[in-house]
Protein backbone atom coordinates (compact mmCIF):
# COMPACT_ATOMS: atom_id res chain seq x y z
CA UNK A 1 0.00 0.00 0.00
CA UNK A 2 1.52 2.96 -0.81
CA UNK A 3 1.23 6.27 1.64
CA UNK A 4 -1.63 7.94 -0.48
CA UNK A 5 -3.68 5.04 -0.13
CA UNK A 6 -6.61 4.95 2.32
CA UNK A 7 -8.21 1.98 3.93
CA UNK A 8 -11.67 1.47 4.49
CA UNK A 9 -13.52 0.29 7.46
CA UNK A 10 -15.31 -2.88 7.62
CA UNK A 11 -17.03 -3.24 11.24
CA UNK A 12 -15.03 -0.44 12.31
CA UNK A 13 -11.52 -2.21 10.88
CA UNK A 14 -9.13 -0.80 8.29
CA UNK A 15 -9.13 -3.37 4.95
CA UNK A 16 -8.43 -3.09 1.83
CA UNK A 17 -9.06 -4.66 -1.36
CA UNK A 18 -7.52 -5.66 -5.28
CA UNK A 19 -10.06 -2.92 -6.36
CA UNK A 20 -8.41 0.57 -7.10
CA UNK A 21 -9.89 3.63 -6.20
CA UNK A 22 -7.75 6.62 -7.43
CA UNK A 23 -9.69 9.99 -6.54
CA UNK A 24 -9.09 12.96 -8.94
CA UNK A 25 -8.83 16.78 -8.22
CA UNK A 26 -11.56 17.94 -10.30
CA UNK A 27 -9.84 21.19 -11.06
CA UNK A 28 -6.91 19.75 -13.19
CA UNK A 29 -7.34 15.84 -12.45
CA UNK A 30 -4.15 15.50 -11.17
CA UNK A 31 -4.93 11.75 -8.84
CA UNK A 32 -4.85 13.59 -4.95
CA UNK A 33 -5.09 9.72 -3.43
CA UNK A 34 -6.34 6.90 -3.72
CA UNK A 35 -8.63 3.89 -1.86
CA UNK A 36 -9.72 0.57 -3.52
CA UNK A 37 -13.44 -0.41 -3.75
CA UNK A 38 -15.24 -2.73 -1.00
CA UNK A 39 -15.42 -6.19 -2.39
CA UNK A 40 -19.21 -7.90 -2.23
CA UNK A 41 -18.31 -10.21 0.78
CA UNK A 42 -16.41 -7.65 2.90
CA UNK A 43 -19.82 -5.44 2.27
CA UNK A 44 -21.63 -8.66 3.91
CA UNK A 45 -19.52 -9.04 6.65
CA UNK A 46 -20.07 -5.47 7.67
CA UNK A 47 -24.31 -5.89 7.13
CA UNK A 48 -23.89 -9.01 9.47
CA UNK A 49 -21.63 -7.23 11.85
CA UNK A 50 -24.47 -4.44 12.79
CA UNK A 51 -26.90 -7.42 13.44
CA UNK A 52 -24.34 -8.83 15.90
CA UNK A 53 -23.78 -5.43 17.32
CA UNK A 54 -27.51 -3.73 17.71
CA UNK A 55 -28.27 -4.70 20.82
CA UNK A 56 -24.88 -4.21 22.51
CA UNK A 57 -24.72 -0.75 21.07
CA UNK A 58 -28.54 0.40 21.59
CA UNK A 59 -27.52 -0.39 25.37
CA UNK A 60 -24.21 1.68 25.45
CA UNK A 61 -24.48 4.12 28.23
CA UNK A 62 -24.91 7.85 27.49
CA UNK A 63 -21.79 9.15 28.89
CA UNK A 64 -19.54 6.42 26.03
CA UNK A 65 -21.96 7.44 22.98
CA UNK A 66 -21.20 11.34 23.87
CA UNK A 67 -17.61 10.57 24.70
CA UNK A 68 -17.48 8.89 21.18
CA UNK A 69 -18.75 12.05 19.33
CA UNK A 70 -16.66 14.31 21.92
CA UNK A 71 -13.63 13.17 20.59
CA UNK A 72 -14.23 13.04 16.71
CA UNK A 73 -15.36 16.86 17.27
CA UNK A 74 -11.69 17.82 18.88
CA UNK A 75 -10.03 15.76 16.54
CA UNK A 76 -11.73 17.14 13.46
CA UNK A 77 -11.13 20.32 15.21
CA UNK A 78 -7.22 19.66 15.60
CA UNK A 79 -6.96 18.50 12.54
CA UNK A 80 -8.81 21.06 10.76
CA UNK A 81 -6.52 22.62 7.86
CA UNK A 82 -5.76 18.75 7.22
CA UNK A 83 -8.80 18.20 6.48
CA UNK A 84 -9.90 21.44 4.81
CA UNK A 85 -7.01 20.60 2.07
CA UNK A 86 -8.41 17.50 1.48
CA UNK A 87 -12.27 18.37 1.02
CA UNK A 88 -10.66 20.88 -1.55
CA UNK A 89 -8.52 18.29 -3.02
CA UNK A 90 -11.12 15.56 -3.72
CA UNK A 91 -14.41 18.07 -4.26
CA UNK A 92 -12.53 21.06 -5.71
CA UNK A 93 -14.60 23.54 -3.75
CA UNK A 94 -12.56 26.47 -2.52
CA UNK A 95 -10.62 27.04 0.36
CA UNK A 96 -12.87 28.62 2.37
CA UNK A 97 -16.07 26.83 1.75
CA UNK A 98 -14.04 23.78 2.59
CA UNK A 99 -13.09 25.37 6.11
CA UNK A 100 -16.87 26.06 6.58
CA UNK A 101 -17.74 22.58 6.20
CA UNK A 102 -14.86 21.39 8.35
CA UNK A 103 -16.08 24.12 11.30
CA UNK A 104 -19.93 23.15 10.74
CA UNK A 105 -18.83 19.24 11.18
CA UNK A 106 -16.79 19.80 14.17
CA UNK A 107 -19.83 21.42 15.73
CA UNK A 108 -22.68 18.66 13.96
CA UNK A 109 -20.48 15.84 16.46
CA UNK A 110 -20.38 18.70 19.12
CA UNK A 111 -24.10 18.63 19.02
CA UNK A 112 -24.82 15.06 18.77
CA UNK A 113 -22.54 14.61 21.93
CA UNK A 114 -25.03 17.07 23.82
CA UNK A 115 -28.16 15.48 22.13
CA UNK A 116 -26.62 12.09 23.35
CA UNK A 117 -26.63 12.85 26.82
CA UNK A 118 -29.98 14.06 26.44
CA UNK A 119 -32.20 11.65 24.59
CA UNK A 120 -33.86 10.06 27.61
CA UNK A 121 -37.54 10.38 26.77
CA UNK A 122 -40.35 11.52 28.56
CA UNK A 123 -42.83 10.88 31.30
CA UNK A 124 -46.71 11.25 31.24
CA UNK A 125 -49.97 11.24 33.63
CA UNK A 126 -52.37 8.73 32.37
CA UNK A 127 -54.88 9.72 35.29
CA UNK A 128 -56.19 12.37 33.35
CA UNK A 129 -59.49 10.12 32.91
CA UNK A 130 -60.96 7.60 35.95
CA UNK A 131 -60.23 4.62 34.00
CA UNK A 132 -56.14 5.13 34.35
CA UNK A 133 -56.03 6.20 37.95
CA UNK A 134 -52.84 5.24 39.58
CA UNK A 135 -51.14 5.22 36.00
CA UNK A 136 -48.84 7.09 34.27
CA UNK A 137 -46.06 6.34 31.74
CA UNK A 138 -42.69 6.59 30.63
CA UNK A 139 -41.85 6.62 26.87
CA UNK A 140 -38.63 6.37 25.30
CA UNK A 141 -37.36 6.07 22.09
CA UNK A 142 -35.00 3.29 20.84
CA UNK A 143 -33.18 2.44 17.80
CA UNK A 144 -35.16 1.18 14.57
CA UNK A 145 -31.96 -0.74 13.92
CA UNK A 146 -28.57 -0.49 11.55
CA UNK A 147 -28.87 2.86 8.99
CA UNK A 148 -27.64 2.77 5.53
CA UNK A 149 -26.58 6.09 5.46
CA UNK A 150 -25.89 6.92 2.01
CA UNK A 151 -24.15 10.56 1.31
CA UNK A 152 -23.04 12.84 -2.01
CA UNK A 153 -20.05 14.52 -3.27
CA UNK A 154 -21.37 17.85 -2.62
CA UNK A 155 -20.42 18.27 1.18
CA UNK A 156 -17.99 14.93 1.33
CA UNK A 157 -17.54 15.80 5.15
CA UNK A 158 -20.61 17.58 6.57
CA UNK A 159 -23.32 15.48 4.84
CA UNK A 160 -21.28 12.39 6.31
CA UNK A 161 -21.54 13.81 9.66
CA UNK A 162 -25.14 13.91 9.33
CA UNK A 163 -25.59 10.68 8.81
CA UNK A 164 -23.25 8.97 11.10
CA UNK A 165 -23.19 11.28 14.07
CA UNK A 166 -26.80 11.10 14.84
CA UNK A 167 -26.59 7.03 14.61
CA UNK A 168 -23.86 7.25 17.12
CA UNK A 169 -26.27 9.57 19.33
CA UNK A 170 -28.36 6.81 19.87
CA UNK A 171 -27.02 3.74 19.60
CA UNK A 172 -27.88 2.59 16.25
CA UNK A 173 -24.73 0.81 13.57
CA UNK A 174 -23.81 2.37 10.65
CA UNK A 175 -23.18 1.12 7.29
CA UNK A 176 -21.71 4.69 5.36
CA UNK A 177 -21.67 4.54 1.45
CA UNK A 178 -19.51 7.62 0.70
CA UNK A 179 -20.16 9.24 -2.96
CA UNK A 180 -17.32 7.44 -5.44
CA UNK A 181 -16.08 10.88 -6.60
CA UNK A 182 -15.15 12.00 -3.28
CA UNK A 183 -14.51 8.84 -0.60
CA UNK A 184 -11.37 10.21 1.25
CA UNK A 185 -13.00 12.98 3.74
CA UNK A 186 -15.08 10.08 4.98
CA UNK A 187 -12.68 7.29 5.55
CA UNK A 188 -10.33 10.29 7.37
CA UNK A 189 -13.57 10.06 9.41
CA UNK A 190 -13.25 6.71 9.89
CA UNK A 191 -10.03 6.94 11.25
CA UNK A 192 -11.06 9.24 13.93
CA UNK A 193 -14.40 7.32 14.90
CA UNK A 194 -11.58 4.27 15.09
CA UNK A 195 -10.09 6.00 17.62
CA UNK A 196 -13.22 6.86 19.61
CA UNK A 197 -13.57 3.28 21.42
CA UNK A 198 -16.66 2.08 19.76
CA UNK A 199 -17.65 -1.90 19.98
CA UNK A 200 -16.62 -3.13 16.46
CA UNK A 201 -19.56 -3.46 14.20
CA UNK A 202 -21.03 -0.35 14.82
CA UNK A 203 -19.96 1.87 11.82
CA UNK A 204 -18.89 0.68 8.47
CA UNK A 205 -17.30 3.03 5.68
CA UNK A 206 -17.92 1.17 2.37
CA UNK A 207 -16.30 2.62 -0.77
CA UNK A 208 -18.94 1.10 -3.27
CA UNK A 209 -19.53 1.56 -6.65
CA UNK A 210 -23.17 3.38 -7.53
CA UNK A 211 -24.60 0.25 -9.69
CA UNK A 212 -24.41 -1.80 -6.32
CA UNK A 213 -25.72 0.36 -3.96
CA UNK A 214 -29.36 -1.08 -4.90
CA UNK A 215 -28.19 -4.38 -3.26
CA UNK A 216 -27.25 -2.34 0.47
CA UNK A 217 -30.64 -0.68 -0.09
CA UNK A 218 -32.69 -4.04 -0.46
CA UNK A 219 -31.10 -5.69 2.38
CA UNK A 220 -33.21 -6.46 5.04
CA UNK A 221 -30.40 -6.21 7.69
CA UNK A 222 -30.78 -2.27 7.60
CA UNK A 223 -34.17 -1.53 7.90
CA UNK A 224 -33.06 2.46 7.68
CA UNK A 225 -32.18 3.93 4.84
CA UNK A 226 -31.23 7.51 4.97
CA UNK A 227 -30.15 9.19 1.75
CA UNK A 228 -29.12 12.44 0.68
CA UNK A 229 -28.83 12.75 -3.26
CA UNK A 230 -30.99 13.29 -6.45
CA UNK A 231 -34.32 12.67 -7.16
CA UNK A 232 -34.33 10.30 -9.17
CA UNK A 233 -31.96 8.20 -7.16
CA UNK A 234 -34.24 9.04 -4.41
CA UNK A 235 -37.84 7.93 -5.93
CA UNK A 236 -36.06 4.72 -6.97
CA UNK A 237 -35.20 4.12 -3.31
CA UNK A 238 -38.79 4.98 -2.34
CA UNK A 239 -39.85 2.41 -4.62
CA UNK A 240 -37.84 -0.18 -4.08
CA UNK A 241 -38.25 -0.47 -0.02
CA UNK A 242 -41.36 0.98 0.70
CA UNK A 243 -41.73 -1.47 4.09
CA UNK A 244 -38.20 0.76 5.33
CA UNK A 245 -37.99 4.29 6.87
CA UNK A 246 -36.40 6.30 4.57
CA UNK A 247 -35.10 9.99 4.97
CA UNK A 248 -34.60 11.40 1.54
CA UNK A 249 -33.07 15.06 1.34
CA UNK A 250 -33.40 15.34 -2.65
CA UNK A 251 -32.46 18.99 -3.39
CA UNK A 252 -34.70 21.65 -5.06
CA UNK A 253 -34.21 25.02 -7.11
CA UNK A 254 -34.21 27.67 -4.14
CA UNK A 255 -36.19 30.67 -4.59
CA UNK A 256 -35.05 34.17 -2.98
CA UNK A 257 -38.43 36.78 -2.70
CA UNK A 258 -37.24 40.20 -2.49
CA UNK A 259 -40.40 41.80 -1.35
CA UNK A 260 -41.40 45.47 -1.62
CA UNK A 261 -40.57 46.74 1.77
CA UNK A 262 -36.96 45.08 0.82
CA UNK A 263 -36.51 48.78 -1.16
CA UNK A 264 -34.11 50.92 0.77
CA UNK A 265 -30.30 51.22 -1.16
CA UNK A 266 -28.54 49.52 1.79
CA UNK A 267 -30.98 46.73 2.32
CA UNK A 268 -30.86 46.00 -1.75
CA UNK A 269 -26.49 45.92 -1.36
CA UNK A 270 -27.16 43.02 0.82
CA UNK A 271 -29.38 41.23 -0.72
CA UNK A 272 -27.41 41.79 -3.60
CA UNK A 273 -24.59 40.77 -1.94
CA UNK A 274 -26.24 37.42 -0.19
CA UNK A 275 -27.90 36.36 -3.78
CA UNK A 276 -24.56 36.65 -5.69
CA UNK A 277 -22.86 34.91 -3.04
CA UNK A 278 -24.96 32.35 -2.31
CA UNK A 279 -25.74 31.50 -6.25
CA UNK A 280 -22.62 30.59 -6.38
CA UNK A 281 -21.31 29.70 -3.48
CA UNK A 282 -19.66 25.66 -3.94
CA UNK A 283 -19.76 26.36 -7.72
CA UNK A 284 -23.65 26.47 -7.18
CA UNK A 285 -23.61 22.58 -6.18
CA UNK A 286 -25.48 23.01 -3.29
CA UNK A 287 -29.23 22.10 -2.52
CA UNK A 288 -30.34 25.25 -1.09
CA UNK A 289 -28.53 27.36 -3.30
CA UNK A 290 -30.21 30.46 -4.93
CA UNK A 291 -31.23 29.53 -8.13
CA UNK A 292 -34.74 31.34 -8.45
CA UNK A 293 -34.71 35.06 -7.34
CA UNK A 294 -38.32 36.96 -7.73
CA UNK A 295 -38.11 40.41 -7.61
CA UNK A 296 -41.37 42.88 -6.51
CA UNK A 297 -41.54 44.50 -9.59
CA UNK A 298 -40.95 48.30 -7.59
CA UNK A 299 -36.86 47.63 -7.07
CA UNK A 300 -36.63 44.75 -9.49
CA UNK A 301 -34.16 47.15 -12.10
CA UNK A 302 -31.96 48.40 -9.22
CA UNK A 303 -31.79 44.98 -7.67
CA UNK A 304 -31.03 42.87 -11.27
CA UNK A 305 -28.06 45.97 -11.59
CA UNK A 306 -26.62 45.11 -8.02
CA UNK A 307 -26.70 41.08 -8.26
CA UNK A 308 -25.19 41.45 -12.02
CA UNK A 309 -22.24 43.64 -10.90
CA UNK A 310 -21.32 41.49 -8.07
CA UNK A 311 -21.67 38.02 -9.62
CA UNK A 312 -19.54 39.31 -12.43
CA UNK A 313 -16.68 40.31 -9.97
CA UNK A 314 -16.94 37.19 -8.20
CA UNK A 315 -13.22 36.06 -9.13
CA UNK A 316 -13.38 32.11 -10.57
CA UNK A 317 -10.13 29.71 -10.66
CA UNK A 318 -8.13 27.29 -8.72
CA UNK A 319 -9.95 26.72 -5.76
CA UNK A 320 -6.43 26.03 -3.62
CA UNK A 321 -6.08 30.22 -3.94
CA UNK A 322 -7.15 31.84 -1.30
CA UNK A 323 -8.25 34.45 -3.52
CA UNK A 324 -11.02 32.03 -5.35
CA UNK A 325 -14.69 32.81 -4.67
CA UNK A 326 -15.72 30.29 -7.09
CA UNK A 327 -14.37 26.73 -8.13
CA UNK A 328 -14.76 24.16 -11.05
CA UNK A 329 -18.04 21.55 -11.04
CA UNK A 330 -17.21 18.08 -10.07
CA UNK A 331 -16.46 17.30 -13.26
CA UNK A 332 -16.66 17.81 -16.87
CA UNK A 333 -19.91 15.98 -17.32
CA UNK A 334 -21.69 18.24 -14.75
CA UNK A 335 -20.35 21.42 -16.57
CA UNK A 336 -21.56 20.51 -19.68
CA UNK A 337 -24.94 19.56 -18.50
CA UNK A 338 -25.22 23.00 -17.01
CA UNK A 339 -24.11 24.86 -20.46
CA UNK A 340 -26.61 22.67 -22.44
CA UNK A 341 -29.47 23.77 -19.63
CA UNK A 342 -28.21 27.46 -20.36
CA UNK A 343 -27.97 27.11 -24.37
CA UNK A 344 -31.33 25.56 -24.24
CA UNK A 345 -33.21 28.52 -21.89
CA UNK A 346 -31.48 31.13 -24.50
CA UNK A 347 -32.79 29.35 -27.59
CA UNK A 348 -35.93 30.12 -25.54
CA UNK A 349 -35.76 33.51 -25.33
CA UNK A 350 -34.22 34.34 -22.26
CA UNK A 351 -30.89 36.43 -22.00
CA UNK A 352 -27.88 35.89 -20.05
CA UNK A 353 -26.79 39.12 -18.34
CA UNK A 354 -23.22 38.17 -17.04
CA UNK A 355 -21.23 34.47 -17.44
CA UNK A 356 -22.65 32.07 -19.82
CA UNK A 357 -19.25 30.39 -20.60
CA UNK A 358 -17.77 26.91 -20.01
CA UNK A 359 -14.24 26.08 -19.57
CA UNK A 360 -13.46 22.31 -19.26
CA UNK A 361 -14.84 21.50 -16.08
CA UNK A 362 -15.57 25.61 -14.68
CA UNK A 363 -18.82 27.35 -15.79
CA UNK A 364 -18.88 30.77 -15.71
CA UNK A 365 -21.20 32.73 -12.50
CA UNK A 366 -24.39 33.23 -14.34
CA UNK A 367 -27.00 35.41 -14.54
CA UNK A 368 -30.44 34.93 -16.61
CA UNK A 369 -33.34 36.45 -17.03
CA UNK A 370 -36.46 36.15 -19.55
CA UNK A 371 -36.66 32.46 -18.89
CA UNK A 372 -39.49 30.87 -19.81
CA UNK A 373 -41.07 29.31 -16.51
CA UNK A 374 -40.86 25.38 -18.17
CA UNK A 375 -36.75 26.00 -18.85
CA UNK A 376 -34.37 23.50 -16.88
CA UNK A 377 -32.93 26.58 -15.56
CA UNK A 378 -36.28 27.06 -13.70
CA UNK A 379 -37.89 24.34 -13.33
CA UNK A 380 -35.32 21.49 -12.14
CA UNK A 381 -31.94 22.08 -9.88
CA UNK A 382 -29.26 23.44 -12.26
CA UNK A 383 -26.72 22.43 -9.07
CA UNK A 384 -24.39 25.26 -10.75
CA UNK A 385 -23.71 28.25 -10.77
CA UNK A 386 -26.87 29.62 -12.56
CA UNK A 387 -29.37 32.28 -11.51
CA UNK A 388 -32.67 33.42 -12.38
CA UNK A 389 -34.23 36.93 -11.99
CA UNK A 390 -37.59 37.22 -12.86
CA UNK A 391 -40.22 39.86 -11.00
CA UNK A 392 -43.51 40.04 -9.77
CA UNK A 393 -46.15 42.46 -9.23
CA UNK A 394 -46.97 41.87 -5.88
CA UNK A 395 -45.36 39.68 -2.74
CA UNK A 396 -48.36 37.24 -3.01
CA UNK A 397 -47.19 36.82 -6.68
CA UNK A 398 -43.69 36.36 -5.45
CA UNK A 399 -44.94 33.51 -2.96
CA UNK A 400 -46.88 32.00 -5.94
CA UNK A 401 -43.92 31.84 -7.99
CA UNK A 402 -41.94 30.00 -5.52
CA UNK A 403 -44.74 27.36 -4.93
CA UNK A 404 -45.21 26.96 -8.79
CA UNK A 405 -42.54 24.01 -8.66
CA UNK A 406 -42.09 20.63 -7.89
CA UNK A 407 -39.50 21.22 -5.31
CA UNK A 408 -39.69 22.72 -1.47
CA UNK A 409 -36.69 22.48 0.22
CA UNK A 410 -35.83 26.24 1.69
CA UNK A 411 -36.64 29.92 0.85
CA UNK A 412 -35.26 33.05 1.51
CA UNK A 413 -37.77 35.93 2.06
CA UNK A 414 -36.16 39.38 2.33
CA UNK A 415 -38.90 41.46 4.21
CA UNK A 416 -38.64 43.45 7.34
CA UNK A 417 -42.45 43.25 7.94
CA UNK A 418 -43.73 40.79 10.51
CA UNK A 419 -46.54 39.92 8.50
CA UNK A 420 -44.92 39.23 5.46
CA UNK A 421 -42.70 37.14 7.13
CA UNK A 422 -45.85 35.22 8.95
CA UNK A 423 -47.75 35.32 5.56
CA UNK A 424 -44.39 33.76 3.68
CA UNK A 425 -44.09 30.97 6.37
CA UNK A 426 -47.58 29.88 6.32
CA UNK A 427 -48.30 30.34 2.20
CA UNK A 428 -44.85 28.86 0.87
CA UNK A 429 -44.81 24.78 0.42
CA UNK A 430 -41.43 24.78 1.78
CA UNK A 431 -39.25 22.89 4.52
CA UNK A 432 -37.77 25.84 5.30
CA UNK A 433 -38.25 29.54 5.45
CA UNK A 434 -34.76 32.23 5.75
CA UNK A 435 -36.36 35.99 6.57
CA UNK A 436 -34.22 38.56 5.93
CA UNK A 437 -31.42 36.10 3.99
CA UNK A 438 -31.23 33.89 0.78
CA UNK A 439 -32.58 29.70 1.25
CA UNK A 440 -28.89 28.87 1.76
CA UNK A 441 -28.92 29.30 5.29
CA UNK A 442 -28.52 26.54 7.71
CA UNK A 443 -27.51 25.32 11.40
CA UNK A 444 -26.85 22.55 11.72
CA UNK A 445 -28.77 21.68 14.63
CA UNK A 446 -32.25 22.42 13.06
CA UNK A 447 -34.65 20.05 10.92
CA UNK A 448 -33.34 20.59 7.60
CA UNK A 449 -35.55 18.62 4.63
CA UNK A 450 -38.25 19.53 2.09
CA UNK A 451 -41.48 18.55 0.72
CA UNK A 452 -43.00 17.74 -2.37
CA UNK A 453 -39.82 16.43 -4.42
CA UNK A 454 -37.67 17.75 -2.24
CA UNK A 455 -37.81 14.45 -0.34
CA UNK A 456 -39.02 13.00 3.18
CA UNK A 457 -37.88 13.39 6.71
CA UNK A 458 -35.45 15.67 8.17
CA UNK A 459 -32.00 16.10 9.03
CA UNK A 460 -30.57 17.96 11.73
CA UNK A 461 -29.02 16.33 14.78
CA UNK A 462 -31.64 15.84 16.89
CA UNK A 463 -34.51 15.32 13.79
CA UNK A 464 -32.58 12.60 12.57
CA UNK A 465 -32.15 10.99 15.77
CA UNK A 466 -35.71 10.81 15.96
CA UNK A 467 -35.99 9.46 12.63
CA UNK A 468 -33.31 6.62 13.27
CA UNK A 469 -35.52 5.70 16.24
CA UNK A 470 -38.86 5.23 17.17
CA UNK A 471 -40.97 5.44 20.33
CA UNK A 472 -41.68 2.61 22.95
CA UNK A 473 -44.24 3.31 25.77
CA UNK A 474 -43.69 1.69 29.86
CA UNK A 475 -47.01 1.91 31.24
CA UNK A 476 -46.85 1.97 35.41
CA UNK A 477 -49.96 0.56 37.33
CA UNK A 478 -50.96 1.23 40.76
CA UNK A 479 -48.61 4.40 41.73
CA UNK A 480 -49.93 6.93 44.32
CA UNK A 481 -49.39 9.62 42.06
Amino acid sequence: MTESDRPFYVAGRPETSRDPLIVRHPYDGREVGRTSLASPAQVDRAVAATTTVAAEVAGLSAHVRAGALEHVSRRLAERAEEVTQLITAENGKPLRWARAEVGRAVSTFRWASEEARRFSGELQRLDTDPAAAGRFAMVRRVPRGPVLGISPFNFPLNLVAHKVAPAIAVGAPIILKPAPATPLSALLLGDLLAEAGLPEGMFSVLPIPNERAGDLVADPRLPVVSFTGSGPVGAAIRAAVPHKHITLELGGNAAAVVCADWAADPDLDWAATRIATFSNYQAGQSCVAVQRVIAHASLYDRLADLVVAKVAALRTGDPADEATDVGPLINEDAARRVEAWVDEAVASGAKVLTGGVRDGVSYAPTVIVDAPADAKVCAEEVFGPVLVLSRAESDEAAFAAVNDSVYGLQAGVFTHNLQTAFAAHRRLEVGGVIVGDVPSFRADQMPYGGMKGSGVGREGVRSAMDDYTEPRVLVFTGVDL
